[in-house]
């Protein structure tokens, strides 16, 4: 495939993403999950695309986030045709379906550790692309609860935070 069609494809799904997103959840949006790119395509580009100002950065201090300029935005919007109409309404439709998930896996990181006393120490984080929202580390007694706090945070971690900013800040 073209390099510049390959650029083209980038760009056309940071348009339909409307968030930040790192590289490696473009790498399994665009690489792993769907055949838009290869993995080599996809690391030339993102540095190409930022130099030529049509992708910014942004960190939190865990990720590096990149997100479309309205350069970018311009230039989809005037190429867009390049990329076959085929893939666009593929990305189109993934993204709507996908959208939420890839900005959850973002947002919300979650890691448990034994500690030397047998307990287990669990530390959940809610992110955007420029701050961390809320870090909260939980001691356990064993690695079932972890686990159990570990795979109940994705699902937990909004209205976790609701319930925390609704207590601590609005005094309900």
């Amino acid at each position: 495939m073209d390099s510049t069609v390959s650029k083209l494809i980038l760009l056309y799904v940071f348009d339909q993403m409307e968030i930040p997103v790192t590289a490696e959840t473009l790498n399994e949006m665009c690489c792993s999950q769907n055949n838009w790119l290869s993995y080599m395509t996809l690391t030339e580009a993102l540095p190409e695309l930022v130099d030529a100002r049509f992708l910014a950065t942004t960190g939190n201090g865990n990720s590096e986030y990149y997100k479309i300029t309205q350069e970018g935005r311009n230039c989809v919007s005037y190429f867009f045709m390049k990329v076959p109409s085929s893939i666009r309404d593929e990305i189109r439709a993934f993204i709507r379906k996908n959208r939420q998930t890839f900005k959850r896996k973002q947002e919300y990181f979650k890691d448990y550790f034994k500690n030397k006393d047998g307990t287990y120490t669990v530390r959940l984080k809610i992110t955007d692309p420029t701050s961390t929202k809320l870090e909260i580390v939980l001691n356990v007694a064993n690695r079932a609860e972890a686990t159990t706090v570990y795979k109940k945070w994705d699902n937990a971690a909004s209205e976790v935070y609701g319930d925390l900013y609704k207590i601590l800040i609005d005094g309900e």
